[in-house]
């Protein structure tokens, strides 16, 4: 039976070694080439056939999803499993739209997942750890509620100042409108969110990323 063609990339030699050594072991891989360098990856890639790509994401140079859009667009048989320290959700659904990644897990997984996840792959399935299938069932939920509450743009706005502990007459001020109009939002967010405090509306705006942590 032919063996599972790996190849790795992680600008950290210490999780290449890690994952070798998890690897190594299991008859129906190979681990062909693994490399520091995603620019150095491409051209390994260039001359050598592979099965499946594991690439890290926060890397120098080239980042994951920079990578991994490349190799869809130049090698695109080769499958695409991403390891990740977190499992953002933007970065996923950036990765399946423009790369159609096979898989993504994070780095705290053990052999066994990963063997699992690798063979699945090599399947032609796909491979998504519990914790970023989470975050992505997380991100849609929030998603859905931001397109059904819909505030618009000058409430969001005004959330932000809000935020910011700035009074109504301060608000009024800085975007230039009157403290009835002001007010007049005020009351249209709080109906919309279906809330009634700022505690709960500051809660509400980082949890929808209306306000960046």
């Amino acid at each position: 039976m032919r063996k599972i063609r790996i190849a790795i990339v992680d600008d950290h030699q210490i999780v290449i070694d890690g994952i070798n050594a998890l690897l190594k072991d299991i008859p129906e891989f190979e681990i062909i080439a693994s490399t520091t360098s995603p620019l150095k990856m491409l051209e390994i890639l260039k001359a050598n056939e592979v099965d499946i790509l594991l690439t890290d994401i926060m890397m120098p140079g080239l980042t994951g999803q920079q990578l991994a859009k490349k190799v869809k667009e130049e090698f695109p048989s080769i499958k695409i499993l991403a390891l990740s320290m977190s499992g953002q959700a933007d970065i996923v659904n950036e990765m399946i739209d423009d790369a159609d990644i096979a898989g993504y897990v994070l780095k705290n997984i053990g052999k066994n997942e990963l063997a699992i996840a690798i063979k699945k792959i090599a399947d032609n399935g796909i491979y998504f750890s519990d914790e970023v299938l989470d975050e992505l069932n997380h991100a849609n939920r929030i998603k859905k509620e931001n397109d059904e509450t819909h505030l618009t743009q000058r409430e969001i706005e005004i959330v932000r100042l809000i935020e910011k502990e700035m009074s109504n007459k301060e608000i009024a001020d800085k975007l230039e409108i009157s403290e009835r109009t002001v007010e007049t939002h005020r009351k249209n967010i709080f109906r919309k969110t279906k809330l009634n405090s700022v505690v709960g509306l500051i809660k509400y705006a980082y949890e929808h990323r209306l306000i960046n942590n």
